[in-house]
């Protein structure tokens, strides 16, 4: 599977690069945007596991540009972790949250932290990729079985495989969540399972002698 990509929007070179260096050890693909504008012409082309937006920026400001992201289809579901240097209080968090934020971390924050958080979402990224990959497999056996039964049989079967693969590592994700204050992780871990139950009754129904 190829690395995840995590866009890192922050107007001031050293603040990119202090991100670069704090998120290195996940051996992922990190992807710099200096300005909002930066930031959106990269998401027309790229996906993303998770981006990393400073709210204090000349021109587009980090509240502007979320909600620009919030609004594309290909783009809102994508997790936004505020960062500011700034703390107005309750309200200012309050309004990074309504922008569409699963998380607001104000400056200096602790790299330890901040690391663990991309590496849920990193995580819960792959598993979504893993099981749009199922679901072409599924596609593919349903092609398969309408011609060659036997071959849609053993692609059933494979298939039915590795999504229990899936399903064992987004319980075990799951687990480690388990009572997490953070209600965007929460919230996304909660999509990811519904997508593979899902999956699961769409594989129960093509088996034999299942009405």
């Amino acid at each position: 599977m190829q690395k995840a990509k995590i866009l890192l929007v922050d107007d001031r070179p050293e603040n990119l690069l202090a991100l670069e260096a704090i998120l290195s050890a996940l051996d992922q693909t990190l992807v710099r945007a200096a300005s909002g504008e930066e930031a959106l012409k990269a998401l027309l082309t790229d996906d993303f596991a998770v981006i990393l937006l400073d709210v204090q920026m000349p021109g587009m400001d980090g509240f502007e540009t979320a909600a620009h992201i919030k609004r594309r289809e290909r783009t809102r579901d994508i997790p936004i972790i505020f960062l500011t240097a700034i703390n107005h209080g309750p309200h200012h968090t309050f309004r990074g949250y309504a922008a569409g934020a699963v998380d607001y971390i104000s400056k200096p924050f602790d790299p330890w932290v901040l690391r663990a958080k991309v590496s849920v979402f990193v995580d819960l990224y792959m598993k979504n990729c893993q099981l749009k990959e199922q679901a072409a497999l599924l596609r593919l056996q349903l092609e398969a079985s309408g011609a060659e039964p036997a071959i849609g049989g053993a692609l059933l079967g494979e298939l039915s495989a590795r999504l229990a693969a899936v399903e064992e590592q987004a319980e075990s994700l799951t687990k480690q969540l388990d009572g997490t204050e953070d209600g965007g992780v929460a919230a996304t871990a909660a999509h990811l399972e519904r997508k593979l139950a899902g999956l699961r009754r769409a594989l129960d129904a093509l088996r034999p002698g299942t009405d």
